[in-house]
């Protein structure tokens, strides 16, 4: 599979199949496979090799919530696998990053998303909706600021040189949560990385 971004899309709807197929097929850098369960899915990667990139339907016969997230991963070469879901909750985006996932992604994203979202986690990277992430924005939130109030907290403890899972387990968040919102501050700070960040938020006044 060299003809692009291979990608694997699991969903027992047949026209959500066919939407995602036909618009990711147009892109000149994608190519699709589709699988209608997860049995299917696992088939299809036995038969063809790893996928650049899989999705999966968290609902689908097969799945049994994480657990067959979890079997995708172990047989598809280390390459991402992803959730697409129509409600994601942040709960059950929390348990999928935990779990492994590259990403959750809402069937209702717009098609341009997509595409980008799947370039994204094709490159390595984590994806999360963004109204997710503004859930987790207290109330409190910097209004003048940059960053979130929950981005000014994560950036708190970047100051005091804190690790990640000293973070998460100070809110009581996963790993993965803080990792995504370490990568927010990061761009909206313009900084290279977590200590960079921490430099020029100094710099800003923000610590």
């Amino acid at each position: 599979m060299s003809d692009g971004i291979s990608i694997l899309i699991a969903d027992d709807h047949g026209m959500i199949l066919d939407i995602l197929s036909m618009y990711l097929t147009a892109q000149d850098d994608m190519k699709v496979t589709t699988a209608e369960d997860l049995n299917h899915a696992l088939g299809q990667i036995a038969e063809n090799g790893a996928y650049d990139l899989v999705l999966l339907d968290y609902n689908m016969p097969g799945m049994n919530g994480m657990a067959g997230l979890r079997r995708v991963i172990d047989v598809n070469g280390g390459n991402p696998v992803a959730i697409i879901t129509g409600i994601p909750t942040k709960r059950m985006t929390e348990e999928a990053l935990e779990n492994g996932a590259a990403g959750v992604l809402p069937k209702t994203m717009a098609a341009r998303s997509l595409s980008n979202a799947i370039r994204f986690m094709q490159a390595g990277e984590t994806y999360l909706p963004l109204s997710l992430m503004r859930e987790d924005t207290p109330a409190a939130a910097q209004k003048d600021g940059p960053l979130s109030g929950r981005e000014m907290t994560v950036l708190e403890y970047l100051g005091e040189g804190r690790q990640n899972k000293e973070i998460a387990n100070a809110l009581g968040l996963s790993e993965a949560t803080i990792k995504m919102h370490v990568k927010s501050i990061c761009k909206k700070l313009d900084a290279n990385n977590r200590t960079h960040a921490v430099i020029v938020a100094r710099d800003m006044g923000l610590l």
